[in-house]
């Protein structure tokens, strides 16, 4: 069971002051948090791409790459790439240099993207937006299979027998699907046999699993080893020392941020009941202190089939200490709880 944590680099307003981070300063303050993730013994850190002027990081790889150099063990992955406005080729190329710099702890996290910001940015048609995705996903699986490229789409001029390069350190770089949870893009992860990331950010996550069924039993059909594939979550979350103060901490920005998306997307308001109900046990935000947090997780593991699960914090800005001791106690005090008591029980599953 894998435990790390996701960030799309937030910088909105401070709920208290109304000041706003410089971009600069909250993409260091990201490669602080990562570095410190490494070091609590964390396993993976994403960051996502995005590209409006409330979020830093519309270069998740240089991001890593920074990082990469400063971390030790830490797996690190975009979360996600979005492949449908991006060149196949320079993603694979970004990727495998982080790979090198890290000695091999780079992966890829490819996504359409729920945000549509980078389509007219790089001159995509959003009436493309399921074709593009499927087109690149198609060349970016070559590239990792093969030095040498030979490749036609209907999106991006045609290749013909070139090299690209660097190649990664790891064979093949990793490749993970991020899905919203469709039908749809479950089994074309299944099918193609990669690993598969699901935003669980709303409702119940155990209705989750029978998504993660249909994933195994597309994987199955098209002939993959079901018992090595791989299924994360990526959910909202805050560790405290203790639960209301976690709460409290949390609240304001994810309000504001979720306020935010819910005018531009026309969700209705985001109040307090809904947080509260949201960090109830059966519900999707992983918020208090360390015991509550990691007997969600495992709640997710035994439930859904989780088997990397990554803590998205902050949503909206908070005080970048309130987020580092966050990533503390992760890393120190839920996951290993989590690991132990996953471990324990699929020892005895396995025993039965």
């Amino acid at each position: 069971m894998e435990i790390g944590i996701s960030t799309f680099v937030e910088t909105t307003p401070d709920v208290k002051t109304g000041k706003v981070v410089s971009h600069a300063q909250r993409i260091r303050e990201v490669v602080d948090e990562i570095v410190l993730a490494d070091e609590v013994g964390l396993d993976v850190f994403g960051v996502g791409e995005h590209h409006r002027e409330d979020y830093a990081a519309s270069a998740p790889a240089i991001i890593l790459a920074a990082a990469a150099a400063k971390t030790k063990n830490i797996r690190l992955t975009s979360a996600v790439t979005v492949l449908s406005s991006a060149d196949p080729v320079r993603v694979f190329q970004d990727f495998a240099t982080v790979d090198a710099i890290s000695n091999g702890r780079a992966e890829i996290m490819a996504g359409r993207g729920s945000f549509i910001e980078s389509f007219p940015l790089f001159g995509y048609d959003l009436n493309d937006y399921n074709e593009l995705f499927e087109e690149k996903l198609e060349l970016l699986l070559k590239i990792r299979e093969s030095e040498k490229v030979t490749w036609r789409g209907g999106h991006r001029p045609a290749i013909q027998n070139r090299g690209v390069y660097p190649r990664p350190v790891q064979d093949p770089l990793p490749v993970w699907i991020g899905s919203g949870g469709t039908p749809e893009s479950v089994a074309r992860a299944g099918a193609l046999g990669l690993p598969l990331v699901l935003a669980i950010i709303g409702g119940r996550p155990i209705q989750f699993a029978p998504l993660v069924k249909l994933y195994k039993r597309a994987a199955a059909q098209a002939g993959h080893d079901v018992t090595k594939l791989t299924v994360a979550s990526h959910s909202h979350g805050f560790v405290a020392e203790d639960t209301e103060l976690a709460a409290e901490k949390f609240f304001p920005s994810t309000q504001q941020a979720m306020n935010k998306l819910g005018r531009e997307r026309g969700w209705g308001p985001y109040t307090r009941d809904t947080f509260d109900a949201a960090r109830s046990f059966e519900g999707a935000l992983y918020v208090g202190d360390s015991e509550t947090v990691a007997n969600k997780i495992i709640h997710l593991r035994k439930n859904v089939g989780i088997t990397r699960f990554m803590l998205h914090v902050p949503v909206g800005s908070m005080p970048h200490d309130d987020v580092m001791k966050a990533i503390e106690l992760l890393g120190k005090e839920v996951a290993p709880i989590v690991r132990e008591e996953v471990a324990k029980w699929e020892s005895e599953n396995t025993n039965e």
